[in-house]
């Protein structure tokens, strides 16, 4: 079932700083069209092999979600230990913000646990390129339960794959900077938080919406349905909602809408 609403979409212009994580800076899509106008972007919900220009996405609960690349990597984002049915991921990725969000103790078979934060101090620092997909996150700061300033607390995390770029907010507690709008780029799918309050409420998330100009904006962290309809309603007025039926989604670059939308996946 799909309900379309009006649209209306601000383009905002932000200076691109240079990148804390650098080192795929000039083999980053999401950094190089950074200024291009969004692009459209087709879903299927059909179960099927993935060509090269395919990412097979589900959302399993909460912030985590389950991305699978045409070259067969496998992708959980903020990880608690569960990652959803089928084989584990090669790759982790966990933010600390509450024990939803991560494990101390994930699968030891998994080959890569990318903390978004530094147990030793400072800020964590990812880029890693696994097969067909690169990865690489930008710290920003979370609030204590104690309400006190983290800094680099948190980090979003960037996956680059067959064309598409993607991005996780995990448990964003600010709006972002030009010099953050910088380091993410552009991004045709982000993942964003609706909580309302736990991250932030749904005026500031929004603006960071419209500061990120994603393609696609897919809700999480949202809790139960009153609170998804909440943000629903807040974005109503200006962008497209469409309702899958499935919480598995098939993404390619081919054939993409012009103008940006919010797909909501079944699940919470």
């Amino acid at each position: 079932m799909q309900r379309l609403l009006p649209f209306a979409f601000i383009l905002l212009c932000f200076l691109t700083a240079a990148s804390p994580n650098n080192a795929h800076a000039q083999a980053s899509r999401c950094l190089a069209m950074a200024d291009i106008v969004p692009p459209a972007i087709r879903t299927s919900l059909v179960e099927q092999e993935l060509s090269e220009k395919q990412v097979r996405l589900t959302f399993v609960t909460h912030s985590t979600f389950r991305i699978e690349s045409p070259g067969g990597v496998i992708i959980a984002t903020d990880y608690s230990g569960y990652a959803g049915i089928g084989p584990l991921p090669n790759v982790v990725t966990m933010n600390k913000a509450h024990s939803t969000h991560f494990t101390n103790y994930p699968d030891p078979a998994i080959e890569h646990v990318l903390r978004g934060w530094n147990p030793d101090g400072g800020a964590a620092n990812h880029n890693l390129t696994i097969n067909d997909v690169m990865i690489r996150n930008i710290p920003t700061n979370i609030r204590t339960w104690e309400g006190i300033t983290e800094p680099d607390g948190n980090s979003i995390f960037v996956f680059e794959l067959a064309g598409l770029c993607f991005g996780h907010l995990g448990h964003l507690h600010h709006e972002l900077s030009a010099q953050h709008l910088g380091w993410v780029g552009r991004l045709d799918v982000v993942f964003v938080p609706v909580d309302g309050s736990y991250t932030m409420d749904h005026d500031s998330m929004v603006q960071v919406l419209r500061d990120l100009r994603a393609s696609i904006i897919i809700p999480m962290h949202y809790f139960g349905t009153s609170t998804l309809q909440a943000f629903l309603e807040r974005m109503g007025a200006d962008y497209e909602i469409e309702l899958a039926d499935e919480a598995t989604i098939i993404l390619s670059e081919a054939d993409l809408p012009l103008n940006p939308k919010v797909l909501v996946l079944p699940g919470y």
